[in-house]
């Protein structure tokens, strides 16, 4: 069925908003998946905030060029898979990842867009690898929040020393009471 104009123009608008509000724009060639599996794929995507769409190679380059990413046309082969990441440039990588691992053959991660630059496959995997985003503030709130435990224990053991010392002087003058 032809796409008329208005068509193209619409999915061009779509794309050049998705890839210029997205943390991580990811391609991914899909050949030959389950359409369960890529339903399932769509919802994984989804509950992190992220989103799927197949486009035209053609209409994905120029939507790529208006926005100001150079560098995408040499990914741009074959069926290709755009995965926007909205709130988190993590997720959506991991969890491609993790279903190309799953499903061992039919998905390949080509590229991506960090930030308004072209990353390879390897910059995707990379990316794939960090820590979530939970996990990461995690850290950062337990090395903010070592300093004050280890300030408390301090203090604490200056009282405690001090009690110790007053038992000792108390038992000291008990002795000397007796005798």
């Amino acid at each position: 069925m032809p796409t008329t104009k208005a068509q193209k123009a619409a999915v061009l608008e779509e794309l050049k908003n998705k890839m210029a509000n997205s943390q991580v724009t990811i391609l991914a060639d899909f050949r030959g998946i389950p359409v369960a599996k890529i339903t399932d794929l769509r919802a994984r995507l989804r509950k992190a905030g992220s989103e799927m769409k197949v486009a035209k190679n053609t209409i994905a380059g120029i939507a790529a060029k208006e926005v100001g990413v150079e560098g995408l046309d040499q990914y741009l082969q074959g069926p290709t898979v755009f995965t926007f990441g909205i709130d988190d440039p993590v997720a959506p990588a991991k969890i491609l990842s993790d279903f190309a691992k799953e499903i061992k053959q039919g998905l390949e991660i080509k590229a991506g867009i960090l930030e308004g630059k072209v990353i390879d496959a390897s910059g995707v995997k990379a990316l794939a690898d960090l820590p979530s985003r939970e996990v990461l503030l995690a850290k950062v709130l337990g090395g903010m929040q070592a300093p004050m435990y280890g300030f408390a224990s301090v203090l604490a053991a200056n009282l405690r020393n001090l009690v110790y010392v007053l038992e000792q002087v108390r038992q000291q003058k008990e002795a000397q009471a007796s005798a």
